[in-house]
């Protein structure tokens, strides 16, 4: 009898060795999964900061043109259509957010359309997911992209000439009055906030 249980015993530490090793397997790739998990969000997050910074940074430029297109007669209409923004310096703010990040944009660039402009980027992490139990992971590097757009978010009416004081309303409240004519041209990053908004949207 005591031989037949030293015998059971003897077969049963080979299976133990196997489900332990096994299960050890699994917790590691759980970690990796977990690692890989985390670089993604990690890039997802540089990505988004890049974009807004990169699209805050071409609203605060809209406020002259903005205010210099109430001058013409249609030069709002004109504005909203077909104004341009260069996007040097945004790419640098959003290289600049990036790098705070431990990430660099791989691209930077504008699409523009009617009532709202986007800011594109895609960036890629500076760092990698790590040694796991999943072969090359250890020069995986996180990539991601966001969009941001740069929405005017006003209704008005011409009631006068052109340059004559244009009324505002912006997100359904009163109280956005410009005088095209006598502004006050410390105040333009505080009038392009009021006038466009921006935000992250899905490309």
């Amino acid at each position: 009898m005591r031989r037949q249980l030293r015998t059971d015993a003897g077969q049963a530490f080979p299976i133990y060795v196997v489900m332990v090793a096994g299960l050890l397997f699994l917790a590691c790739a759980f970690f990796a999964v977990g690692k890989a998990s985390a670089t993604r969000n990690g890039a997802q997050g540089a990505a988004d900061a890049a974009a807004l910074a990169a699209a805050q940074d071409a609203r605060d430029t809209l406020g002259p043109p903005f205010v210099a297109s109430l001058m013409t007669p249609g030069g709002l209409h004109e504005f909203l259509q077909d104004y341009t923004f260069q996007t040097g310096t945004p790419c640098m703010e959003a290289q600049r957010f990036a790098a705070s990040n431990r990430a660099d944009t791989k691209s930077c660039y504008a699409t523009y359309g009617y009532l709202q402009d986007r800011m594109h980027v895609s960036i890629r992490t500076r760092y990698t997911v790590g040694d796991t139990v999943i072969p090359g992971t250890e020069t995986r590097q996180g990539t991601a992209d966001a969009t941001a757009v740069i929405e005017f978010r006003c209704t008005y009416k011409f009631k006068g000439d052109p340059g004559d004081p244009v009324a505002f309303k912006c997100d359904g409240r009163d109280g956005i009055s410009i005088d095209p004519t006598d502004f006050d041209q410390g105040a333009w990053a505080a009038l392009s906030k009021a006038i466009f908004a921006v935000h992250l949207v899905d490309d």
